[in-house]
């Protein structure tokens, strides 16, 4: 079943999609991974992948305002655009340079990546877009407990996360824990979801043809459309911790 086709949209803020160099360019980094030849390649990089990507968080962000008003999205790196620098201190794994572009637009008054969101992964020959917050920060933790326990709002994300699977080509990942955490009954209705330390629903495909034109704004939204009642429940409980 496709996703529900969204309503026409053409603010689309320069955005005619990644160019055709933009996989190309993330395949060549992965087999060439220093710093040398990244340097070599800047120029390549800047309007291979930075470029586009700027105007495709523009566009995203004024897309997706219409079904999360309170949406950020900011093309710039550390906020919507990840850095493609990794940090490689405590890593066994020196290599300098990231092989995906990940995108986020969030929406939320907390911290960027405390907030629920939107999420597009982009690791040739794959495309995942995702939705929910990935790890939960502390101060969620026993309040998403709390939740999940209570009643109204606990059936409520259980049967958003159960129809979301249901449909067959959704994940929904953030099970973390082996153990129901102390202090709620092993046999709790909602046992699996209190393993959780992130709640995040997901689709995984193969980068399709519309990923160098402007349908691919339209692409991602159907999708994102399909997982948003899941963000919506999370944006309530953030709001409500305030």
């Amino acid at each position: 079943m496709p996703p529900r086709k969204p309503a026409a949209f053409n603010g689309f803020s320069g955005f005619s999609g990644f160019s055709a160099d933009t996989a190309t360019f993330i395949q060549d980094l992965r087999a060439n991974n220093d710093k040398l030849w990244f340097a070599a390649n800047k120029a390549r990089y800047e309007a291979s992948v930075l470029e586009p990507s700027r105007a495709f968080v523009a566009a995203m962000g004024a897309r997706l305002r219409a079904i999360a008003p309170g949406l950020h999205a900011e093309p710039k790196v550390n906020r919507s655009l990840f850095r493609i620098h990794r940090d490689v201190r405590f890593a066994r794994n020196k290599s300098p340079f990231k092989t995906n572009v990940g995108v986020w637009l969030w929406e939320g008054n907390g911290a960027r990546m405390d907030c629920s969101g939107f999420y597009v992964h982009i690791e040739p020959p794959t495309l995942m877009l995702g939705v929910g917050i990935h790890v939960f920060p502390k101060p969620h933790m026993e309040f998403w407990r709390e939740t999940v326990d209570d009643e109204r709002h606990g059936s409520a994300i259980a049967g958003i996360v159960d129809a979301l699977r249901s449909e067959g080509r959704y994940a929904v990942g953030g099970e973390h824990y082996k153990r129901i955490p102390r202090g709620y009954d092993r046999d709790h209705p909602r046992a699996e979801l209190l393993k959780h330390n992130g709640l995040f629903g997901s689709i995984e495909m193969p980068i399709p043809e519309a990923f160098t034109s402007r349908d691919f704004v339209e692409l991602c939204a159907g999708h994102f459309e399909a997982m948003l009642p899941l963000h919506r429940w999370l944006l309530d409980m953030t709001r409500r911790m305030a």
